[in-house]
């Protein structure tokens, strides 16, 4: 199982060789370092925690210092696990040229935050009726039973949009840049520009 943490440049588009357009994500996949290996036996589960982008010392807990030294490595920012791995040596290098044009892959992140938001916005509710005077547009409508004499847990309302965790599955590789780092995704993934998502392979457990 493959995975690597990238930071999203942005969207752009690019022709494949029948002439059509496509609209892909870049990504800057990597280089992420292998941080520690978790194991069955000590940790209940087989993952291998992988980080990316160094961050200076001095703005650095001291457990997550210690934490990236016993791998050798500097702090890093951002850290995420990734079942079933394999079992690579602490403090190898992963780059881009892990996946492959043509693959699928999972796009894991947090999603845009909109803010307080109301239930037509958040939940796509239709509006009411506007002829003969009616002031019942934009209002909720019931929420819930007579008999109850309180509103049930779950009922969508409105509320806080957005920024919480949110998977894209099956988005096709479209081009791998080596060179750069660059990892181009057909479609969009969550998250506003530069911010940091975990790619893997289709259909495998991640934690971010």
């Amino acid at each position: 199982m493959k995975g690597l943490l990238a930071r999203k440049l942005g969207m752009t588009q690019i022709f494949t060789e029948r002439g059509t357009v496509v609209p892909v994500t870049v990504l800057e996949a990597g280089p992420c370092r292998v941080v520690q290996r978790k194991t069955t036996a000590r940790d209940g589960y087989e993952a291998v925690q992988i980080g990316f982008s160094e961050r200076a010392a001095r703005r650095t807990t001291k457990p997550l210092t210690g934490h990236c030294k016993r791998a050798g490595l500097r702090p890093l920012r951002h850290l995420a696990e990734v079942r079933d791995a394999g079992e690579p040596e602490l403090g190898a290098t992963l780059a881009v040229d892990v996946f492959n044009e043509g693959q699928r892959v999972d796009v894991i992140g947090v999603s845009k935050g909109k803010g307080f938001s109301g239930q037509h916005k958040r939940h796509h509710f239709g509006r009411g009726p506007v002829t003969h005077g009616s002031h019942n547009i934009k209002q909720p409508g019931s929420i819930g039973s007579v008999d109850a004499a309180r509103t049930l847990r779950g009922v969508r309302m409105a509320g806080q949009l957005g920024n919480r965790r949110s998977t894209v599955r099956g988005l096709l590789v479209v081009r791998v840049d080596p060179d750069r780092n660059l990892l181009l995704v057909q479609g969009g993934v969550p998250g506003s520009r530069n911010g940091v998502v975990l790619v893997r392979d289709a259909d495998h457990g991640a934690t971010l």
